[in-house]
């Protein structure tokens, strides 16, 4: 269990706080919560219901009186809670990879974006690799995205349409490049 769990009580309840405070702009319902941090109905409620007599969220009522929670901005620590959470959600490496390798081979994969503190890049996770399932990949991102507590931006490529777009210069993979990136898997040969 990850430390930061074991730390705020469970691992759902990091989950939900991660939540909230990487989109502290953003509404949700309890199934919104449900679904970005994939936890049942039971959890959710019982995670809203603690982060609530915390005061770390509110709750209002939305369209056809149903409750939506928002990151309360008035709660006193916020800043700090804001900074410990961002300074302490790092998924490993080894974890993205371990994850990305039920999705097909992978070749390539590079982080950029959220992962490397890169506001300007377009996406945060390059993915090349043969015979990739696309709702493979896309599992494997709904997952790390819960963990996350926030969207990740991806590409993922064959490795003949990656060739071919680092050939002509595509503006997506200079972007990649040209920003700080770590590249945590390369069997193609890029350096």
């Amino acid at each position: 269990m990850d430390p930061l769990a074991r730390l705020l009580g469970s691992p759902a309840r990091l989950k939900v706080l991660r939540l909230f405070i990487f989109n502290q702009d953003s509404l949700f319902t309890l199934e919104d919560v449900v679904a970005r941090a994939k936890l049942t109905r039971e959890a959710g409620r019982k995670e809203l219901a603690a982060l609530l007599a915390a005061g770390v969220i509110k709750r209002r009522s939305g369209k056809g009186g149903v409750p939506v929670y928002s990151t309360d901005t008035t709660f006193e620590h916020l800043g700090a809670l804001d900074a410990f959470i961002r300074q302490t959600c790092i998924l490993r490496p080894e974890d993205i990879l371990n994850a990305l390798k039920k999705a097909g081979t992978l070749k390539l994969v590079v982080l950029s974006g959220t992962f490397t503190g890169t506001v300007e890049s377009q996406i945060d996770l390059l993915v090349v690799g043969d015979a990739l399932e696309e709702k493979g990949v896309e599992r494997v991102i709904s997952i790390l995205e819960a963990e996350l507590g926030r969207e990740i931006r991806y590409a993922f490529f064959t490795t003949a349409d990656f060739r071919y777009r680092l050939g002509v210069y595509d503006r997506l993979l200079r972007d990649m490049f040209d920003y700080p990136h770590r590249t945590i898997l390369d069997k193609i040969g890029l350096k």
